[in-house]
């Protein structure tokens, strides 16, 4: 007899599955789109200093204060989602107005007007960071982020949605890493190459969030078989903003999450912009990067075919205290022959495969939160959970930017010599090698207090019992 593929499915727990092959295709469009722009952001400390020529200093301030910023829009944003109206599928409503002005922008960030001198030049990398990564990125990332809580309740979809988010993302990493020096330097190395690689990147944007949203507005919800089952279900009263971020800094695993994406988003932040300082000053030719992200990029394939089966026989957090413990230990490996390329490159690919598991878990991280909120308080905070700890990440990555430049004022970086000066070289091995020994340690030792993994399956039963004691009454 035939399967019937119209039949419910549903998962260990007995939560209803909901997401079919091209879901998962059409939010990983939407997740690469997003891992794009990020990671564009991540090279434009090297554009800015080696290709555009603003000074140093001036570029890490820069990229501090928009990333502060746009801190503050992710928590901004969080709360005006929230309080909207339209249910679950209210999220892909505030992201398709941004999909055309995101491809533009992405363009305009190379278009740096330093004829003009270093005044207008940095105003201008300024406002065009703020516009990409404060506004368009965060009304875009902080609805999408709030999707996958909400798509389904099966923490087994929710764990397969987040690991496509996570390879998405670092595969984006990836190709920027692999393409964006060999394509500019291929099309002449000069500021209008990069103008010409943003066209492409910007048309790439588009095409992919258009996929993306024609997925999901026509898509089903969980909430929309559970209106089927029970009738409608009520949308969730907003709270206000003073008291929403009251609640979520008294629940401490939301706090613990906050931490973990500040402190790994500056080791990310770090990484993204200083291998290419690595590649052209301790290896002597920036093209080199192109290979490190190649090597990379298996890692990543092979992470993605393994990271279910670590995930299941770890558990989330032993996941997370692996990729924090082998990222130490490889970067402290690099301390001992950090000019040894085979060894660098050999470290790279082992420290991506093992953060691959563990970056697949921050969604899934995200919405524990979340259902911790609705037992602890009853009320979710979705898009303001979500938002709010992204500034985690955004103010990390605005520190990761700062520490990186500040390296580099400290070696007195001189991107007109010929061969890099010894405090040029001390200062690269700083930020690529010793740092993200000591930020993964820490990060290691906050994360120990995390054990809501095991805490969660109760928790729920007491919600549902609420719910349907609620339902009784009513």
């Amino acid at each position: 007899m035939s399967k019937d593929k119209n039949a419910p499915r549903f998962d260990k727990q007995g939560a209803r599955r909901v997401m079919r092959k091209r879901d998962y295709m059409a939010d990983f469009s939407g997740q690469l789109a997003l891992g794009l722009m990020a990671n564009l952001v991540g090279q434009l400390n090297y554009f800015y200093t080696d290709k555009v020529g603003i000074a140093v200093g001036s570029v890490g301030v820069v990229l501090a204060i928009s990333k502060v910023i746009d801190a503050l829009t992710d928590v901004i944003a969080g709360n005006m989602v929230d309080h909207s109206k339209g249910g679950d599928h209210k999220y892909f409503r505030w992201i398709i107005p941004q999909i055309i002005p995101a491809a533009l922008i992405v363009v305009m960030m190379f278009t740096v007007p330093i004829q003009a001198g270093q005044i207008p030049a940095v105003i201008y990398a300024l406002v065009t960071n703020l516009i990409l990564s404060a506004g368009l990125y965060t009304f875009i990332a902080t609805p999408f982020s709030a999707v996958m809580t909400v798509r389904s309740r099966s923490l087994s979809e929710r764990g397969s949605i987040g690991l496509f988010r996570a390879v998405a993302n670092y595969g984006a990493g990836m190709l920027i890493s692999i393409l964006t020096i060999p394509v500019t330097n291929m099309l002449g190395g000069t500021q209008s190459a990069w103008i010409k690689y943003g066209v492409v990147l910007g048309v790439l944007v588009l095409v992919l969030f258009a996929v993306c949203c024609h997925n999901g507005v026509k898509a089903k919800f969980a909430c929309d078989y559970e209106d089927e089952e029970v009738g409608e279900t009520e949308e969730e009263e907003a709270v206000p903003f003073k008291e929403a971020m009251t609640l979520l800094l008294k629940n401490k695993y939301w706090v613990i999450i906050l931490l973990f994406n500040l402190i790994t988003s500056i080791t990310t932040a770090v990484t993204s912009s200083g291998g290419t300082y690595y590649a052209k000053w301790i290896f002597g030719n920036d093209n080199l990067v192109g290979i490190i992200g190649s090597v990379g990029l298996i890692a990543t394939i092979i992470g993605f075919i393994l990271s279910k089966p670590i995930i299941a026989m770890l558990g989330i957090r032993r996941t997370i205290s692996f990729g924090l413990i082998g990222a130490a230990i490889l970067a402290g490996i690099r301390c001992f022959v950090p000019t040894n390329f085979a060894v660098y490159v050999v470290t790279s690919l082992l420290g991506s495969f093992v953060q691959i598991p563990m970056m697949s878990l921050y969604g899934v991280l995200t919405s524990m939160t979340i259902d911790y909120n609705e037992w602890k308080y009853d009320k979710k905070l979705v898009a303001m959970s979500g938002g709010a700890i992204g500034f985690g990440s955004k103010v990390g990555n605005g520190l990761g930017a700062l520490l990186l430049s500040l390296f580099l004022v400290l070696g007195s970086y001189d991107a007109t010599l010929e061969v890099a000066s010894t405090s040029m070289v001390y200062s690269i091995y700083g930020f690529s090698n010793y740092l993200p020994v000591v930020i993964n340690l820490v990060m290691f030792f906050i994360f120990r207090k995390f054990d809501l993994e095991e805490k969660l399956p109760k928790m729920r039963e007491e919600v549902a019992a609420r719910r349907a004691a609620k339902n009784g009454e009513n």
